[in-house]
């Protein structure tokens, strides 16, 4: 039972992580691309001297917990 509910958890965090970075990266790109200006984590980036292109990164990065969390799910459903 333990070890279900540490999976749980974790395949809560990696829908969580994958969603924050997912919408911080691709959504920052768009508002700068868009507006000129960086919102959130992407924003902080910037001021610290990061590349415009780590936007586009971070949410490759949340894409892809998104469809490991999703496999994950699916593998869990058939099984």
């Amino acid at each position: 039972m333990a070890v279900q509910r540490g999976s749980k958890q974790a395949q809560g965090a990696r829908v969580l992580l994958g969603v924050i970075l997912f919408v911080q990266g691709f959504g920052s790109a768009i508002t700068e691309a868009g507006w000129g200006t960086s919102f959130g984590v992407a924003g902080l980036l910037r001021w610290a001297g990061v590349p415009q292109w780590a936007d586009l990164v971070l949410g490759a990065a949340g894409a892809v917990l998104l469809i490991w969390a999703l496999v994950v799910w699916r593998g869990r459903k058939a099984g």
